[in-house]
């Protein structure tokens, strides 16, 4: 049973106080409550750990897919495999940030991976700063939290930096138009990169201009003058540029190819984002503690969950009983997609009977713990919650 600690001072009111308006938005204030998860300090060291193995774990599974060209698959656009294969193979090329979403963990469960957001995970203001802003307008110590998230992507932007010091650091942030969520994710790492040394500018993808020879521009509204950004963050996901945009991810292979541009995350970690990913990793490591049985096919005698291989926040994912019954379904637009089946897995539950699903940022480590809590099929219903380590 998780335990909550419910905290009268809503986060809100410290990040006005403190000037961090942006840090809110209008979309991430109403689904952050008030309650916090009673988290000990040995379960926040075992997420830490899990991530960690996790991580490297995925590395294998990559290189095992890249080595047995297992893209079509994973069903990853085609016209995106040079590009994977060129940002792979350059270690320039670092994954800024992504999130694991784990089971487990509370009442000796052992920690379970359900997926990995690698290209373009969301809940970094909730994660980073609202949970941490929770703790400080409450009057209590801020490091009872597994929380170094803002830090560790101040460094790792750093580190991008040092590793392309042939470039400009220079930024532009992408987002698509029409998501508030997604451009206060995107305004926080603006705030991380501008600290680590980056110039930054935002806009929105329709208004970015992309030149095969040249790069990746912005037309400053001003005096419409065109600026040239040596580096791309996009919080748009690389396989709806591979199959909506062909011609932009043709030009983007060629603008990373002749070093105009460094584009963020970068094009491999869709090898990562790929529900494919999870079969691959049972394949290379079975019965590994931290993984659940996943198969092409409906498991034989247990339950399991059915998942796209490129949904995202919970969409078309079906649950299925030991027979391969539908037995609870969420709606979505992918399900034209194929599917992969992982094995069922209880997540912890508080006394009101919300689920809760711990996510676990990683940086180049892991360095935050947040939770999501819903129904049994966590979608883009779902509350951000945070923790307090007791």
């Amino acid at each position: 049973m998780i335990k909550l600690k419910s905290l009268p001072n809503p986060p809100q009111a410290a990040l006005q106080k403190a000037g961090w308006d942006w840090a809110l938005g209008t979309d991430t204030a109403p689904y952050v409550v008030n309650d916090m998860v009673i988290v000990a300090e040995q379960q926040a060291e075992s997420y830490y750990e899990a991530a960690g193995t996790l991580y490297d774990m995925l590395i294998e599974a990559g290189q095992y897919a890249i080595d047995n060209n297992l893209f079509r698959e994973m069903g990853i656009p085609e016209n995106l495999l040079e590009l994977i294969k060129l940002s792979w193979g350059d270690d320039r090329q670092i994954h800024l940030y992504g999130r694991f979403d784990l089971a487990g963990g509370f009442n000796d469960e052992p920690v379970k991976l359900i997926e990995f957001n690698a290209d373009t995970a969301t809940c970094v203001p909730e994660t980073a700063i609202v949970q941490w802003a929770h703790l400080r307008m409450n009057g209590m110590d801020e490091s009872r939290q597994f929380n170094t998230l803002f830090e560790t992507l101040v460094g790792q932007f750093a580190y991008l930096k040092a590793e392309n010091s042939d470039l400009t650091p220079s930024m532009l942030f992408s987002a698509m138009r029409g998501y508030p969520e997604d451009d206060t994710n995107v305004t926080v790492l603006m705030e991380a990169a501008k600290e680590a040394g980056f110039d930054v500018e935002f806009a929105y993808i329709d208004d970015v201009e992309f030149s095969n020879g040249e790069g990746i521009f912005y037309q400053e509204p001003e005096h419409g003058h065109f600026v040239r950004f040596d580096f791309w963050f996009k919080l748009v996901p690389w396989e709806h540029i591979g199959n909506d945009e062909p011609e932009l991810a043709l030009m983007l292979t060629e603008i990373v190819k002749n070093r105009k541009a460094v584009v963020l995350n970068p094009a491999y970690t869709l090898l990562f984002q790929s529900k494919y990913i999870l079969k691959i990793l049972w394949d290379l490591y079975p019965y590994h503690p931290l993984l659940l049985q996943t198969e092409r096919d409906v498991l034989p005698h247990k339950k399991s969950v059915s998942k796209v291989l490129l949904g995202r926040e919970g969409a078309n994912v079906v649950i299925h009983d030991e027979n391969g019954t539908v037995l609870e379904t969420a709606a979505g637009e992918y399900d034209a997609q194929s599917r992969i089946y992982q094995e069922y897995v209880t997540l912890p539950a508080d006394e009101g009977g919300y689920t809760y699903q711990a996510g676990v940022f990683y940086a180049g480590e892991a360095c935050a713990l947040g939770f999501r809590r819903g129904g049994k099929i966590l979608d883009n219903t779902a509350q951000f919650v945070g923790h307090v380590v007791d």
